[in-house]
């Protein structure tokens, strides 16, 4: 008989699972808080270590199809506009690292993992289902559902998000951390904007206590624009999307380059709003018991959420479930032993993610003598500072991509 897996969760992480557990030769059910598959909109960039994996699931076309796929990284200085580094992306990323970078909207990256879960598995869908608790015992999980139902798996897998309620139970962690950092977040079609303010390239801008992000998405015909800055969180931290104040905006961005202020009042004048997002993280993972212990496991944000200096909070969890793939087919062990696989070939690697997406903040956001050095250091080693070739080269299927 086929073992059947039970996954809490279905956002990105939670579809990844239930794809690569499915190509596993797993049955899967999926419950999913929510009474329909939704998405909010905002941007998604995606390293050659993510496309690569999509494209091991058969989904380049329909990457393809959705995504935009930027020709070059720039940086550039908040306060004068000017170009700090560069660094090539496009075919050069192909030729370096096997696959692409691409850069999508959420909601086409959830849409086309939920149509390739549709159509190639027999997942069952459970909406407006969430998993509450759970028990374990001789090697069977049975979890109690938000509805009162009771059903048995032979595993679990928690990919329930920041605020994970499978996290809760298995580890007794604390809430997350609040970072101090908040994203304004907008997208805007293109043809809205002026021409000088359409983009083709990831361009990030950095300041004291600030840094924008902007790049296109859905085949280049919207652009998205992160500006992150430093302050006080919403009281709702668990409800992440808020309405943002426009003129608070305008006010972190007091002191800022012309340029850099144009590209922000474009949203406005092109009858887009911004939304705000507070941030919260969790200190990196510190041993694979933080995302595996019996028949339990965990995915994506509920095991390792980050700060998004990175951008590859999407990307982890889905290099979690192409690991989680790879073990649940490991049919010569017991269900316990193949997630303590998953956990070991996972943790170190999504730990130092999280560690370097942290480091990453402080040098965008450093003030004084330590953003004097950040400028000088880019002008001198430009693209040398912006590759990542562990990362890139990597996807945690192995010690070896560590």
């Amino acid at each position: 008989m086929r073992k059947q897996v039970l996954i809490a969760g279905g956002g990105i992480g939670g579809l990844a699972a239930a794809l690569g557990a499915s190509r596993a030769g797993w049955e899967v059910r999926l419950y999913e808080r929510a009474a329909a598959f939704s998405e909010v909109g905002a941007g998604v960039q995606l390293g050659p270590n993510v496309v690569r994996r999509l494209q091991a699931w058969g989904l380049q076309r329909p990457l393809q199809d959705v995504a935009a796929f930027p020709g070059r990284l720039q940086v550039r200085s908040a306060l004068t506009g000017q170009e700090l580094a560069a660094m090539p992306l496009g075919s050069t990323a192909v030729e370096r690292y096997g696959a692409a970078y691409a850069t999508i909207h959420r909601a086409d990256l959830h849409g086309l993992l939920l149509a390739a879960v549709s159509k190639y598995t027999d997942t069952q869908f459970h909406l407006d289902h969430a998993i509450d608790r759970f028990t374990d015992a001789e090697g069977v999980v049975t979890v109690r559902t938000s509805r009162g139902k009771e059903v048995e798996g032979d595993a679990l897998v928690g990919a329930d998000g920041l605020w994970s309620r499978t996290r809760a139970q298995l580890l007794g962690e604390q809430r997350p951390r609040v970072t101090g950092h908040l994203a304004y977040r907008a997208l805007v079609p293109q043809h809205a904007l002026p021409k000088v303010l359409r983009t083709r390239q990831v361009t990030a801008w950095l300041g004291p206590r600030l840094h924008v992000v902007q790049y296109p998405v859905r085949r280049g015909e919207l652009q998205n624009l992160v500006v992150i800055v430093q302050g006080p969180a919403p009281h709702d931290l668990e409800n992440w999307d808020h309405a943002a104040n426009g003129a608070d905006l305008e006010a972190a961005l007091t002191g800022t380059c012309t340029a850099l202020q144009q590209v922000v009042r474009g949203v406005v004048d092109a009858g887009g709003g911004w939304r705000l997002w507070p941030l919260c993280d969790r200190p990196p993972v510190r041993s694979p018991a933080e995302m595996a212990r019996g028949v339990v496991a965990l995915l994506g944000d509920a095991a390792h959420p980050m700060r998004p200096y990175l951008a590859q909070g999407a990307g982890m969890a889905i290099e979690d479930a192409a690991e989680l793939q790879r073990a649940l087919a490991m049919h010569d062990l017991d269900v316990p032993l193949r997630l303590t696989r998953y956990a070991l070939n996972r943790w170190q690697r999504n730990a130092r993610v999280q560690a370097r997406s942290t480091r990453n903040g402080r040098i965008f956001h450093a003030m004084g003598p330590m953003r004097w050095a950040r400028d000088l250091s880019l002008r001198l080693l430009g693209e040398r500072l912006l590759d990542v070739p562990w990362l890139y080269r990597g996807d945690g299927s192995s010690a070896s991509s560590l």
